[in-house]
């Protein structure tokens, strides 16, 4: 079998080959983000609220799914690197029957306990709001089974280091979906205008057109990994395996849901602030994804060279991720202190709304500078299965550091207050991660042979290039 090319090509080069794709998957998945937002506040400012009130749930089974394939993803890279190609076939197996479980219980959630969860922040004066979220929140629980799948099928492809097909799929699922959004919500070409419903539609039915292409890409192509489910039976230590890395990324990444629900109950009351809220999640997407892009494309690579024993690559691929990462965080924060005004008119922002979120998304987008450094050394971290130090830093970050403070400045400062939270929160992560980083460079990657060089060329031996 041909060398792997995490192990071999050239580090910038394969940076670029296993980034670039995710990346547009995620710049894609921000432009849905907008599109999606703008034509619900077109709506009514109620409509882009009661989205918001759903925005956690979503978040949460983003989160599940996300932490499960990146459990599933690290230990693939980390099997080849190891030349455990039957032991990778086999996480990869896992993955599908983890998928199926997953939308299981989104489905029972979005049945039985949507309504009751979304009261808790409407209270009984606001059933306008809470019909819509209701309505909302039981379409994407229930259709979720497509994103479930492709999510699974995405992981796998990247962990045996192919990011490009996963960057077509889920393009053609947004596509679908950025289409559709627009002509559901707003009753465009003659469809049935479904307002707040349109919008859960147009997801499913985007969802279901990648998933769709995903099953043909990975049942029609030859890959890196043979998996079949046939006779499949789960077994304890592959599962014990994928959730050591996974479940501290479900924690990590459901850290973000449960704030958001908390500063949505804590900013209810205010004029206009769930729904600038509900703006500087979605438009700070631009910024953020890209950079979970990254991540996602210099994972496997690091994980690979660590199972290979390869210290040169392992610490160039971190480094390497890490500049490009804050490049792109100090252009979104300019962009969020130069225009803030016009990133809120594409809102149909007006008033005090527009005040407060002028003021929110210049505040908040400082917090970029220091999250680049998190975001890509929770990277490593997982990519080397210290999943528990990943998820104590999210923990600390957003519960410890960012909801106290957050409750703290609007008790005494006031709504302006709240988005120097994000800062604060971020710098004290910052810290964190720095001393976790420390303790595993020196006990685990210190002692890692130096390996092939970085440039990818053994001497005497021309590289494989792909």
């Amino acid at each position: 079998m041909p060398e792997n090319r995490m192990g071999v090509l050239p580090i910038n080069k394969l940076l670029v080959k296993m980034s670039l794709p995710p990346m547009i998957s995620m710049l894609a998945v921000a432009l849905y983000n907008i599109i999606d937002s703008i034509f619900v506040a077109k709506v009514s400012e109620d409509a882009l609220t009661a989205v918001t009130l759903v925005f956690p749930v979503q978040m949460l089974m983003m989160s599940v799914n996300v932490g499960i394939s990146v459990g599933v993803m690290s230990l693939i890279s980390r099997r080849l690197g190891e030349k455990r190609q039957k032991e990778a076939e086999s996480a990869a197996a896992h993955g599908f029957f983890f998928a199926i479980l997953m939308w299981i219980l989104f489905a029972l959630f979005g049945i039985f306990l949507a309504e009751p969860f979304l009261r808790i922040f409407t209270g009984s004066g606001n059933e306008a709001i809470l019909n819509m979220a209701h309505t909302y929140c039981k379409i994407v629980t229930i259709g979720s089974v497509s994103i479930c799948f492709s999510n699974c099928i995405e992981k796998i492809l990247q962990g045996s280091g192919n990011t490009f097909h996963p960057m077509l799929f889920n393009l053609i699922g947004l596509s679908t979906n950025s289409v559709l959004a627009p002509v559901l919500i707003m009753g465009y070409l003659g469809a049935p205008r479904l307002e707040v419903a349109g919008a859960g539609y147009a997801a499913i039915i985007g969802q279901s057109a990648g998933l769709a292409v995903a099953l043909f890409i990975f049942l029609g192509r030859r890959h890196p990994l043979r998996v079949s489910m046939k006779g499949f039976r789960p077994r304890l230590a592959t599962m014990r395996d994928i959730l050591a890395v996974g479940a501290p990324s479900i924690v990590m990444q459901a850290v973000m849901p449960i704030l958001i629900s908390f500063l949505n109950k804590m900013l209810f009351s205010y004029d206009s602030a769930v729904f600038v809220l509900g703006i500087y999640y979605r438009i700070s997407t631009f910024a953020i994804l890209p950079v979970i892009g990254i991540n996602q494309g210099a994972m496997p690579v690091m994980g690979y060279n660590y199972g290979a024993k390869n210290r040169l690559r392992l610490m160039a691929a971190y480094k390497s991720a890490f500049k490009v990462a804050l490049i792109i965080m100090v252009t979104g924060a300019a962009i969020f202190w130069i225009f803030p005004a016009q990133i809120m008119t594409l809102f149909s922002a007006e008033g005090g709304a527009m005040d407060l979120g002028i003021h929110a998304l210049r505040a908040t987008s400082i917090s970029w500078l220091p999250a680049s450094y998190v975001i890509i050394t929770i990277g490593l971290f997982q990519a080397l299965a210290y999943g528990l130090f990943a998820m104590v830093i999210s923990i600390v970050r957003q519960i410890g550091f960012l909801l106290p403070a957050a409750w703290l400045l609007l008790m005494y400062v006031g709504i302006d207050g709240v988005w120097f939270s994000y800062p604060i929160a971020e710098v004290a992560a910052l810290a964190m991660a720095a001393i976790f980083y420390r303790r595993i460079y020196v006990q685990k990657i210190t002692g890692l042979p130096d390996g092939a060089p970085v440039s990818g060329k053994l001497p005497g031996k021309p590289a494989d290039g792909d």
